[in-house]
């Protein structure tokens, strides 16, 4: 397994070790002591999340607010989207700024997400299965959001606005002028 971090600091790209051959591929999806050895902490996952989407679905940009705030790690297991991550931690030198990734069933690619940032994705190809796991619960009265078109983040999403297609909540999110940023 390899990883590599991001424009932003603490969000790392991690590519697995592939082994294919004439039965197909095996690889290691998640090793707990090397993905804390990558992020120099130690980070404990609680719950596997996991999405079917079709062309143009957008999910995101998600976040919890503290003590909820959530860390993740995705990753594309059909399909292909764009994920993506934005530094959402005030004190940090790319607050405001966001890493865009192709994740797919061919690249088999992970995104580690660190709490303090969105996060979000869209579908590229005609369906996706899309797996995340997280490291706190899911809690409601703490979730929050950013509006996927933001003219401040200004996210090249790589399909045209009129082929999104978002939830009624991911409808109303705020704009990232709005946000007063818990981290």
């Amino acid at each position: 397994m390899k990883a590599k971090e991001t424009k932003l600091e603490g969000c790392f790209v991690i590519e697995p070790n592939v082994f294919n051959d004439d039965r197909g591929y095996f690889f290691e999806s998640f090793k707990q002591n090397e993905l804390n050895e990558f992020l120099g902490y130690d980070v404990k996952f609680c719950q596997d999340n996991e999405s079917k989407s079709t062309y143009g679905v957008l999910r995101g940009l998600h976040f919890q607010k503290p003590p909820f705030e959530q860390a993740k790690l995705v990753r594309c297991i059909k399909g292909k989207v764009l994920d993506v991550a934005v530094d959402l931690r005030i004190d940090s030198k790319t607050y405001g700024k966001h890493v865009t990734v192709e994740l797919s069933e061919e690249n088999k690619r992970q995104l580690y997400v660190p709490r303090g940032f969105a996060h979000g994705f869209v579908v590229l190809s005609k369906e996706a299965i899309f797996a995340y796991k997280v490291d706190n619960t899911y809690a409601p009265i703490y979730d929050s959001g950013i509006a996927w078109d933001d003219k401040d983040l200004a996210i090249e999403w790589e399909i045209a606005a009129n082929e999104v297609k978002l939830s009624e909540k991911d409808q109303k999110l705020m704009s990232f002028s709005e946000l007063d940023s818990p981290f």
